[in-house]
């Protein structure tokens, strides 16, 4: 395996980052209007290398799904930009943001996502298939025997435990070589063994792969495996930390939630 790499640190959006693999300009977002208005996000700038391994974390409400969203092309901004490699996403249209997110974003969820009637085979070669790619079966292979499951292309996703699917969505994830993989609490389905498994192999991905993976999590746990931890509050970037462990980022959340509870509870006041 590759050496671990020191990333980049996260800068402020201050000119062009060539080596960026998503870049966030004063990105906001906002839903309802008037008085009922909820602003998720509140103006969030940063710029994430290509190949690190990025954890965001926040308490309920503090926006986190909605960056995963926004920076993924899965949501639009209300205001502000998105680049992904250098290329501004925030202004296609939903037929070229589908193209560029089966071509060039990968995706881990929480529930795998796996269609059933599909081989583990079918399944990693889908992103390609649904891009109009040649499907590259030997790639597909090589990805399925780098996250232990060699051998196994022809099962049914019913046939194997959590975990085992949750690889296959790493492998399948990987599959189109994406600018960027998010991922969405890819280990809260999964029990502590199966969890760390999956968290190196992510993990993995990145140091042997150079793949660039972010990771929206609740768990201080899975959040130590990152090269950074971001964490937001109240829609806002509330500070980082550079290759915790998961006593750190554990005491930081409880801050970070205490923190948002006093402000609500003010504001109720």
């Amino acid at each position: 395996m590759a050496a671990r790499r020191d990333p980049e640190p996260t800068r402020q959006y201050a000119g062009h980052v060539p080596t960026a693999a998503v870049e966030l300009r004063a990105v906001r977002r906002s839903y309802g209007r008037g008085d009922g208005a909820v602003h998720a996000l509140r103006g969030v700038d940063l710029a994430l290398p290509r190949g690190s391994f990025t954890a965001v974390m926040g308490p309920s409400g503090s926006g986190k799904s909605t960056f995963l969203q926004c920076a993924a092309g899965l949501d639009r901004p209300s205001a502000g930009q998105v680049l992904l490699g250098g290329q501004e996403i925030t202004g296609l249209n939903e037929d070229r943001l589908t193209k560029l997110r089966r071509s060039r974003v990968g995706f881990v969820f929480q529930s795998f996502n796996l269609l059933p009637s599909l081989t583990v085979l079918q399944n990693v070669l889908l992103p390609q298939r649904l891009a109009g790619e040649r499907q590259d079966r030997r790639r597909a292979e090589e990805l399925l025997a780098e996250v232990g499951l060699d051998g196994y292309g022809r099962r049914r996703p019913g046939q194997l435990s959590g975990g085992q699917q949750q690889r296959v969505a790493i492998a399948r994830a990987l599959i189109t070589r994406p600018e960027v993989v998010f991922a969405d609490e890819p280990t809260g389905a999964l029990d502590t063994r199966s969890a760390q498994e999956v968290l190196g192999l992510l993990r993995r991905a990145v140091d042997a792969l150079g793949a660039t993976v972010v990771m929206v999590t609740h768990d201080p746990v899975a959040a130590s495996h990152a090269d950074r931890v971001l964490f937001l509050a109240d829609g806002l970037l509330a500070g980082e930390l550079i290759r915790p462990d998961a006593q750190t980022v554990a005491d930081r959340m409880v801050a970070l939630t205490a923190a948002q509870g006093g402000r609500y509870a003010g504001a109720a006041a």
